[in-house]
C-alpha cells in the first residue's frame, strides 16, 4: 500500500471548481485502489490526499456518500469503455463481439478488485433517508452496462447466433454469470478452473448456437 502521500494544494483560480471536483473523486479512487477497502474514504482522507481543508468538500459533495457514488459511477464508465473497447476489437462477428464484451468484463474485475467489489459490493450503500442520494440515483447504476450486454447478445439473436426469445431477462442471467464467476475467481484463486469455464457460462446463458 506504502504511505498516503500528503499534498499542500493552492486555491483554484474562478471557473476551476469542476478541476477540484474531479480531484476529489480521483483521490477517492486512489484510496480505494491502494487499500482494497471503501471504508477508507472518509472526507478527511480524501482532502488530505487532495491538500485541501476538509470543509472544502463541501462545495463539491454534500457527504461522504456522494464521493462513494462519483467513484462508483467513474468505475462503471471505465468498465463501460472496456466493454466497448472488446467488443470493437472483436471485429465483425456477433458471437466474438459479445465474447469481447464478456471477457472485458471479467478482466476489468480481475485488475481493479477494489473498485469491483465498491461497485457491486453494496457496503457503501447508505440510509437513503439519511442522505444526499436518491433512490434514482441508484437505480441508474450499471443501467449502462447492462445495455451493452443486452446489445450484444441483440446482435447474435438478429444474425441466428443465438435462441434467446426474452433479451432482457437473459442478459440478467448472463450478468449474474458473470459477476459469480469473477467473485468466486477473487475469493478462490487456487480453486482448479476449467480453463474454458467462461466460455461454457457465456455459451450456455446467452443461449449461444454454432451455425
Amino acid at each position: 500500500m506504502g504511505e498516503h502521500r500528503t499534498t499542500t494544494r493552492t486555491r483554484n483560480r474562478r471557473g476551476e471548481g469542476a478541476k477540484l471536483r474531479d480531484e476529489i473523486v480521483a483521490a477517492a479512487v486512489e484510496l480505494l485502489d491502494e487499500t482494497g477497502d471503501e471504508s477508507a474514504i472518509t472526507l478527511r482522507s480524501v482532502a488530505r490526499r487532495v491538500g485541501i481543508a476538509a470543509p472544502s468538500i463541501y462545495r463539491h459533495f454534500p457527504d461522504q456518500p456522494a464521493i462513494m457514488l462519483a467513484v462508483v459511477q467513474d468505475a462503471f464508465t471505465e468498465l463501460d469503455d472496456r466493454l466497448r473497447a472488446g467488443r470493437d476489437a472483436a471485429g465483425e462477428d456477433p458471437r466474438k463481439r459479445l465474447f469481447g464484451v464478456c471477457d472485458g468484463y471479467l478482466e476489468f474485475a480481475r485488475t481493479h478488485p477494489g473498485r469491483y467489489r465498491t461497485m457491486f459490493g453494496g457496503l457503501w450503500i447508505p440510509d437513503l433517508t439519511t442522505s444526499s442520494l436518491t433512490e434514482n440515483d441508484m437505480a441508474a447504476l450499471g443501467q449502462p452496462t447492462l445495455r451493452l450486454l443486452t446489445d450484444a447478445m441483440a446482435d447474435c439473436v438478429d444474425a441466428g447466433r443465438a435462441t434467446s426469445t426474452d433479451l432482457d431477462a437473459d442478459a440478467v442471467a448472463l450478468w449474474l454469470g458473470l459477476h459469480g464467476l469473477a467473485h468466486q475467481r477473487a475469493v478462490s484463486p487456487s480453486f482448479p478452473w476449467p480453463p474454458d469455464i467462461a466460455e461454457r457460462l457465456i455459451t450456455t446463458l446467452a443461449h449461444l448456437v454454432d451455425r
